[in-house]
């Protein structure tokens, strides 16, 4: 079944059919984009995916043939290349024309203003003759400003038209959206891009600025009070001018001679006074900042009845007669406040130019001799035994003890260092002597650690025998404790741990090759002793190097003669029949793999192997064990 239509037939029932094939029914796209641009193509497939046969010609194609002209007596006609297309889009990408415009806004429901010039800027997009209007932001506007207008196309009439480029010029009404817009000016583009078009553009206009705004930019009237004095006056001159002076106030009524330090404040904005104490570390008082709050001090009181009670809750003008000035106040002088005396003997820099400028007084400081505190000595008590040392020390110097520093950098360095030592129990118990112990050193934290691997069948359950502890060593005292260190374990000395005395037996060969490493830490006899104890072992396996290698030599060399030997035998054809293999198990008595030279030479000699005698001899001297023993299982591998 074609997916063509029939031609020919007419449009009737009976006279078509509908595919089944056909299950997609939707237009075909003719929108496509290319780097970014969109173009239109002619569609290729109808409804239902079929087929279009129709006209496929490109427009260069068609532009082709419509300039194709009868060829005359001299050949084709010469044409001019047509000129290429360029969308608007690409050819006024990024050009856009700006206009300067103000609007004007009435304010109805003010005092101070009945209308408002609100300045814009116009934008006309030339790429997709769109427009947008801007507002600059005025900072404390109170006006929301910004997009005025956002980017579209704007109507120009109620038939359809929208505003063009043309349409635009300086010195001009704009009405966009019923909102009426003065065109005052535009910049330099946008000038040279209208005259270069044919717009004879008008000559530009002042810009004009709102009237209120301009009227908040000027300065605001001062106003003087007239009165010589004035609280508000006094307020708005010395309004956060404080004069500080240093005192101390002598308690005779304590039981201890004691001079406590205060600060006097006394406040220029309002003529009111404030005493503040100054708290030293540890002098046993409560944190508390003020000893007398903020308030004016009355310094000559009223004389009273006798039966007038001397007890009230304030104090007003009627019960004081003076109150403390500026002028009251100097140093070196004493002044009574409120039944307490405090002698001021210094000031700070602005209170020495206050009273110099104001009331011509140039004040020294008084130096007050006070007698140091007794040092009390700290005792520490005995070491209880709890803890480390350094831990259980830092109780005794804070009431909330910080652990002690410690040494990072030699930590980093050491990191998973671990020094070991075999040990045994020095004691008089036989089954004690022969128990075996491990002695952890750990380089990063000087700490020592003893594991007792477990024995079947001893009886003693192995383990853990002591957890990572600094030890100190014998004679160490509270007072100047000294722990063991690595110079300190040396092989066959005593390790003495709590009561218990270890005597170091062996070493792990990391800590030879440590104390080679590192010859500052370790004395010359601590290496020496620990190279006499490692030399047998180095020289055993240096030895033992040497024989694996000297034996791989001869293995190696040994497969190769056995090779030469095989081939000689296929060149005679030499079948082996098991009989030499039973000649050589059969001579050795023992079963030890080896025979006497002479009875091997005479085995090989009535067997008569058809192989040279130079290639025989060379055989057996590398099975050669020794002087006078041959192992005659290599022998025998090369005739199997």
């Amino acid at each position: 079944m074609s997916s063509r239509p029939v031609q020919g037939l007419p449009l009737l029932p009976g006279f078509s059919f509908r595919d089944p094939t056909k299950t997609s029914f939707h237009r075909s796209q003719t929108l496509g984009y290319r780097n970014g641009y969109a173009y239109s193509r002619h569609p290729t497939v109808g409804i239902g995916g079929e087929r279009l046969y129709v006209n496929q010609l490109s427009q260069a194609e068609l532009d082709e043939l419509a300039n194709k002209r009868p060829t005359l007596t001299y050949g084709k006609a010469k044409q001019a290349p047509p000129s290429d297309f360029v969308p608007a889009h690409v050819a006024f990408d990024k050009k856009v024309l700006k206009f300067d415009a103000y609007f004007q806004e009435d304010v109805p429901i003010s005092a101070e203003e009945h209308y408002r010039i609100r300045q814009v800027a116009i934008y006309y997009f030339l790429e997709d003759d769109s427009m947008s209007v801007m507002e600059p932001i005025v900072e404390n506007s109170g006006i929301p400003q910004g997009k005025f207008i956002k980017r579209q196309r704007i109507p120009k009439n109620d038939c359809g038209d929208h505003y063009h480029w043309k349409d635009l010029n300086r010195g001009m009404n704009i009405t966009l959206y019923g909102r009426t817009f003065r065109i005052v000016d535009c910049d330099p583009f946008t000038q040279v891009f209208l005259e270069s078009q044919g717009i004879e553009l008008n000559p530009p206009e002042k810009m004009i600025f709102d009237p209120y705004t301009e009227l908040r930019k000027m300065p605001l009237r001062k106003y003087v009070t007239p009165s010589d004095f004035d609280q508000l006056k006094q307020f708005l001159t010395y309004d956060k001018q404080v004069l500080r002076f240093y005192a101390i106030w002598e308690n005779a009524n304590s039981m201890c001679d004691e001079k406590r330090s205060f600060i006097i404040h006394y406040y220029l904005a309002d003529d009111t006074v404030e005493v503040r104490e100054i708290h030293e570390k540890n002098d046993g008082r409560d944190p508390f900042p003020v000893l007398m709050k903020r308030q004016h001090l009355p310094k000559t009181l009223v004389d009273k009845k006798k039966t007038f009670p001397s007890c009230v809750l304030e104090i007003s003008d009627q019960e004081v007669q003076e109150w403390f000035t500026a002028k009251d106040l100097a140093v070196g002088k004493s002044v009574t406040l409120l039944g307490r005396t405090f002698f001021i003997y210094d000031c700070d820099k602005y209170t020495q130019r206050f009273y110099q400028e104001r009331f011509g007084l140039d004040f020294q400081p008084v130096h007050i001799k006070q007698q140091p505190p007794e040092e009390v000595p700290q005792i520490i008590p005995p070491y209880n035994g709890f803890g480390f040392l350094e831990d259980s020390l830092q109780n005794c110097f804070s009431l909330l003890p910080t652990p002690p520093k410690k040494n990072i950098i030699k930590m980093l360095e050491n990191d998973h260092k671990v020094l070991r030592y075999r040990v045994t129990l020095e004691s008089p118990d036989p089954i004690d002597r022969n128990r075996c112990f491990i002695l952890s050193y750990f380089l990063s934290t000087d700490m020592i650690s003893i594991y007792e691997p477990p024995v079947r069948n001893s009886g003693i359950i192995g383990g853990k025998y002591l957890g990572k502890t600094k030890v100190p060593r014998p004679g160490s005292t509270v007072e100047n404790p000294t722990y063991y260190e690595p110079a300190d374990l040396i092989i066959g000395a005593t390790v003495e741990v709590f009561g218990h005395r270890f005597v170091i037996t062996d070493a792990d060969e990391y800590v030879l090759n440590y104390a080679e490493s590192n010859p500052d830490v370790f004395p010359a006899a601590t290496l020496q002793s620990l190279r006499d104890h490692f030399a047998p072992r180095r020289a055993a396996k240096q030895a033992t190097e040497r024989e694996l290698s000297a034996t791989g030599r001869n293995r190696q060399e040994l497969e190769e003669l056995v090779t030469q030997v095989q081939d000689q035998m296929r060149h005679h054809n030499y079948l082996s029949n098991g009989s030499l293999r039973e000649a050589f198990l059969h001579q050795d008595k023992d079963g030890s793999g080896f025979l006497d030279k002479a009875e091997f030479l005479a085995l090989c000699t009535r067997f008569n192997l058809p192989i040279s005698d130079a290639l025989v001899n060379k055989l057996i001297s590398l099975c050669l064990h020794g002087e006078d023993k041959i192992s005659y299982h290599d022998f025998i591998r090369a005739f199997s």
